[in-house]
């Protein structure tokens, strides 16, 4: 049960119902942390670009997924691995790596941008930082702009699943890949 009261649009004041409508007709992404984030408009709106500039850059759809996924099984955050584990699969991420994400094992990424995005995000959640072998090695797979790209996921999506555990945000009850205790 959520511990925050989900805002209906109709009771939204003109600047919530603006950022709301926005993001409704652009990415139609409205749910989960987002009924957090509707009582900050800015943020709500500033959360939405954020995740719309990084989902146009360098990291293909599965690369960003593989974070995605990682930093949601670090944070034991239910409805954000609820919402990656079904984006994951609609853009080619095997089910044996959302399963091995979700046992805490390292999953078998035999491309080496992938490899390398869960990586750096499990090595960035765990240490909070990279190790100079692990920075190189990124940086390589990666490039430059690869690497801001992945530790820029990292930490919004880190946002993100801190927002929903705060605030009591649950997956459906038919989830059909819940997350492992």
């Amino acid at each position: 049960m959520p511990r925050i009261a989900i805002i209906d649009r109709a009771a939204m004041n003109a600047e919530q119902a603006r950022v709301y409508d926005a993001a409704k007709a652009g990415s139609g992404i409205v749910g989960g942390p987002y009924y957090a984030y509707i009582r900050l408009p800015k943020l709500f709106e500033a959360a939405q670009n954020m995740r719309e500039s990084l989902s146009g850059g360098p990291l293909s759809p599965r690369e960003q997924q593989v974070i995605n996924l990682t930093v949601a099984r670090h944070w034991g955050a239910r409805y954000p691995w609820f919402a990656q584990a079904r984006r994951s699969l609609a853009v080619g991420v095997p089910q044996a790596v959302i399963d091995a994400i979700n046992a805490r094992k390292p999953p078998e990424l035999p491309d080496l941008r992938e490899r390398a995005c869960h990586i750096v995000a499990r090595e960035l959640l765990a240490n909070k930082d990279l190790t100079d072998a692990t920075y190189a090695a990124a940086e390589k797979d990666l490039g430059t702009e690869g690497l801001v790209a992945a530790v820029a996921t990292t930490g919004s999506f880190s946002m993100t699943c801190m927002t929903a555990n705060t605030f009591g945000i649950e997956p459906p009850a038919d989830n059909p890949t819940p997350l492992a205790p």
